[in-house]
């Protein structure tokens, strides 16, 4: 084969192979930017990528930076000197120019190019050798948001306008790169900002000065919250179901000094025994039969904030040995695992129950009960706070009319004597519950008696108060109890008499006295 063929044959053999490392470039390239959230490391590789195959000597990544509206270095590989910061305005300098026109520029010969400003870089290779750089404008929905640039050996036979194309192509990988980034970016920035907004309504929603009452109780339960919330002391909330401790307790949490940190709630008697451990310490993979994976436990998710441990009464022995050494040592471990865990947060434990008589009883350990009783909090039942009732439903009462969209205004006089004349043994729980319910059923703009629910009706509001006196009604409930008896006993006097626990001559009399007919009685 003669020379000038073998030559013909090696020509498009070489552009193929520049062709497929081209391909290969924008492969690796594609796959750096999708490997990572962090878009200066991914830019860095795809630079690093560009010095492999393409004998780029230095290159850089800049950006614009919408709000100071300057040119940003974001990433570089062999240009800047670590710790430098670099910046352009558009327009300044090459870089600035091609921000600003959005159009490539090749300077082929970098040493007679009067506008370089060598701020990325000091070229020292220019003393032995030429070179040539070329930027392509990174673009994103029609604006230019930077730009990318390369320092390449000068040759004199080099093409280009099909560098300069590549160069493009590069640019726009980087500027879906760049568009994702701005997605999380945003993402991340309205989260933050839902985030803050949330923690806000909460610390308002549970500012212990939001709380409804003013009674001399609720007065003093206001001091120790104002006094116990500042400090990092454990606090155990008392008193029976439904009056409201998570509402305290939620309370000393937004008012205290870990109120940026979460509160994490624990039902002590939701979670079955064998898995209350779990939930609170957490376990590794593998711990036990269906730990697939690791899980953080209670005690971990509160880390830095507050852990409310409701129903702590219902406790199990097991689970109170260990609990008692996470707040003697302040140390714990996940189950399956030996590593120590530091436990940085406060606890806030609440029970309906007399901890006092369980202790007594062998059901609650007394070292555990001296652990959480140092700061005790006894929140009263509504019996005992009854002037704060008629607050609790106007505020229930305004509530429930906005979340169900009600032009419900007030309580009429007959609904509130009612109200008041109740015992509420479920507490303001169930005050909630009432007026909720009265809400949804009234039809107009004032809550009367009949909408309240028959619990609370009494003879007089239902219209059956009794009009017979005390001879009267015993009278007929002596004669209801002799007939009810004859029945069952399918008119057997004898029979009668003994479901009765009397004699049958006394039950005789008593059927004579009342002229009741013992024979319709049988079958």
């Amino acid at each position: 084969m003669s020379s000038s063929t073998a030559a013909n044959w090696m020509e498009p053999d070489a552009a193929h192979a520049g062709e497929v490392r081209k391909l290969s470039t924008l492969l690796e390239a594609s796959q750096a930017l999708s490997a990572t959230l962090d878009l200066s490391e991914g830019l860095k590789r795809v630079l690093e990528i560009l010095g492999r195959h393409h004998g780029a000597i230095r290159s850089t990544v800049v950006l614009l930076n919408e709000e100071t509206g300057e040119v940003e270095l974001e990433a570089s590989s062999g240009a800047i000197t670590p710790g430098r910061r670099v910046r352009y305005r558009v327009g300044e300098g090459i870089t600035g120019r091609v921000i600003q026109s959005g159009k490539p520029l090749v300077v082929p010969r970098v040493s007679r190019e009067p506008m370089f400003l060598n701020r990325a870089a000091e070229r020292p290779e220019l003393r032995e050798q030429e070179l040539s750089f070329i930027c392509a404008p990174i673009a994103l929905e029609g604006r230019t948001v930077g730009a990318v640039g390369v320092d390449l050996r000068f040759k004199a036979d080099r093409d280009y306008n099909r560098t300069v194309k590549f160069l493009g192509v590069v640019g726009s990988m980087i500027a879906q790169g760049v568009r994702v980034q701005k997605l999380i970016r945003a993402d991340k920035q309205r989260l933050v900002d839902e985030n803050t907004h949330l923690r806000q309504e909460l610390k308002e929603r549970y500012d212990f000065s939001n709380l409804v009452g003013n009674s001399g109780p609720m007065r003093q339960v206001y001091e120790q919250i104002s006094q116990v919330a500042p400090t990092n002391t454990t606090v155990l909330l008392r008193g029976e179901s439904g009056t409201g401790k998570e509402l305290i307790a939620h309370a000393i949490h937004y008012n205290s000094a870990r109120a940026k940190k979460p509160f994490i709630k624990v039902s002590c008697a939701a979670l079955p025994h064998d898995l209350i451990e779990s939930e609170l310490f957490g376990y590794e993979k593998g711990a036990f039969t269906g730990a697939h994976a690791q899980k953080k436990g209670r005690f971990e998710a509160a880390e830095g904030g507050t852990l409310f441990l409701d129903e702590i009464g219902d406790l199990n022995l097991a689970t109170q040995v260990k609990l008692l050494r996470v707040l003697q040592e302040r140390e714990y471990e996940r189950l399956g695992s030996t590593e120590t865990i530091r436990a940085n947060f406060r606890l806030v434990a609440a029970t309906n129950k007399d901890l006092e008589q369980a202790i007594t009883g062998g059901e609650f350990r007394e070292d555990l009960y001296y652990r959480l009783n140092v700061f005790a909090i006894y929140v009263p039942p509504l019996r005992e706070r009854k002037p704060d009732l008629l607050l609790l439903a106007d505020h229930f009462l305004e509530k429930f009319a906005r979340e169900h969209g009600k032009a419900v205004k007030r309580i009429s006089t007959p609904a509130i004597d009612m109200l008041t004349s109740y015992h509420w043994p479920g507490n303001v729980r169930e005050l909630g519950n009432v007026i909720e319910r009265a809400v949804v059923v009234c039809d107009a703009h004032v809550v009367h008696a009949h909408h309240l629910p028959p619990t609370l009706q009494t003879a007089e509001a239902s219209g059956t108060a009794l009009t017979s006196t005390l001879r009267d009604s015993m009278t007929a409930f002596e004669k209801d109890a002799l007939q009810d008896a004859l029945k069952s006993a399918r008119g057997n006097r004898a029979k009668a008499a003994r479901l009765l626990g009397t004699t049958e001559r006394i039950f005789n009399y008593r059927v004579r006295k009342y002229g009741i007919d013992w024979r319709r009685f049988k079958p």
